[in-house]
């Protein structure tokens, strides 16, 4: 069980994202324990920037917000102060959009030397594509996931169920990164800045067959290995009642139970033999269609043979194993009432007491944060008047 102290207790982050890894990066922070603010724009410029569903991020649980005009001298002054206490900034904006607004690492640590910046970015900071713009579904295709991703007909690459770029090489990447930083500045006393390349993070997640090729000179794709497809034991299949199971029984073991339950022991002595695969996995599927899913499951899910069954998310939200561990929690929204989301679940974050009181992205604490910065409300007010916060 984790500690009651969270492990980022103490830890204060600026966050300038709204969306996409920057966002995920934060969350993760934040449901390790570190304070986080979001800034943004004022009301006027709200629209230069994405604004997200209100259940989204886990709905700003446990974000503050600030909204300044940075383009106007004093708000820029009074970001500063706020940077002048804080562990950690982060930023997602294009290359060199930071620096031409006078905020960048450079200005920063001048106020602050501590500070642990990050930018997260698709393609990195330099290169001859660090100004691309780009999505998700970018960064898996020039990382080879989409190529290494069983395509549909014509080739098709897919298109993935989730945003694994943004949650995982990008924001996940972030929030790692920031963390080793943190440890690294207990020793320096000097904090750093980190250049986020999503797709380098998605690099990290190709890793086996990246190196697989630069050794061998192989050439990864699908089916070409135990994990994209190659074998007739590590797929999916459909079964009586159109629900589907997925299968990975890779080693011997768990081979023979898959072969036994599904009356399929023929193959036992034959499972990597290429020239079987097909004749086999036609024998799998043949075999699934016996049952419905539920039924495979019950009978195989805790039999050592490596087989799930394939949730659907209205399914899983109501997964046994997943309540038994606290996977979701209620929440309570000012607007929109009270609603379930999923819990911190990373190891190592701490399990709020429900119901969690969600963020409301309409509202402000600019006023509350810059007091607590030091500024006096004659000048709050004067920023207000003129419609450089919010």
């Amino acid at each position: 069980m984790p500690s009651t102290l969270p492990a980022l207790d103490g830890i204060r982050v600026l966050d300038f994202s709204t969306v996409g890894p920057g966002s995920r990066c934060t969350r993760i922070l934040a449901d390790y324990g570190a304070t986080v603010v979001k800034v943004g724009v004022p009301p006027k410029k709200a629209g230069l920037q994405t604004q997200p569903a209100f259940w989204a991020y886990s709905a700003n649980r446990g974000f503050r917000q600030v909204r300044l005009d940075l383009k106007d001298g004093a708000a820029k002054a009074a970001f500063f102060r706020l940077a002048e206490n804080a562990d950690v900034i982060l930023e997602s904006f294009r290359p060199g959009v930071v620096d031409r607004l006078g905020v960048g690492f450079e200005n920063v640590r001048k106020v602050n030397p501590r500070i642990v910046y990050c930018s997260t970015s698709g393609y990195g900071q330099n290169g001859p594509a660090s100004k691309w713009a780009g999505h998700d579904i970018n960064y898996l295709a020039v990382g080879g996931y989409l190529a290494c991703t069983e395509p549909g007909p014509g080739g098709k690459p897919p298109i993935p169920g989730a945003t694994i770029a943004d949650s995982t090489a990008g924001g996940m990447q972030a929030a790692m990164a920031i963390m080793a930083a943190l440890l690294r500045r207990e020793k320096t006393g000097e904090g750093e800045y980190l250049d986020v390349s999503v797709a380098e993070g998605v690099l990290t997640l190709m890793s086996l067959y990246i190196d697989q090729h630069l050794a061998t000179g192989v050439e990864p794709g699908p089916r070409h290995d135990v994990l994209t497809g190659r074998y007739a034991y590590y797929d999916t299949y459909v079964c009586a009642d159109g629900k589907w199971v997925a299968v990975g029984a890779i080693e011997p073991q768990f081979f023979s139970n898959l072969c036994k339950a599904l009356g399929c022991e023929q193959w036992l002595p034959h499972q990597n033999d290429d020239s079987r695969q097909e004749q086999m996995r036609a024998d799998f599927a043949a075999a699934f269609q016996r049952k419905t899913r539920d039924e495979w499951a019950t009978e195989l899910a805790s039999a050592d043979a490596c087989l799930s069954p394939v949730h659907e998310i209205r399914e899983l939200v109501h997964d046994p194993q997943f309540r038994a561990r606290g996977a979701f929690v209620e929440a309570k929204h000012e607007s929109e009432g009270t609603f379930s989301q999923l819990a911190p679940v990373l190891a190592g974050q701490n399990r709020a007491d429900e119901p969690i009181v969600a963020g409301d992205a309409s509202k402000s604490d600019t006023e509350a944060l810059l007091q607590e910065a030091g500024l006096g409300m004659d000048e709050i007010d004067r920023l207000r008047e003129r419609g450089a916060i919010a």
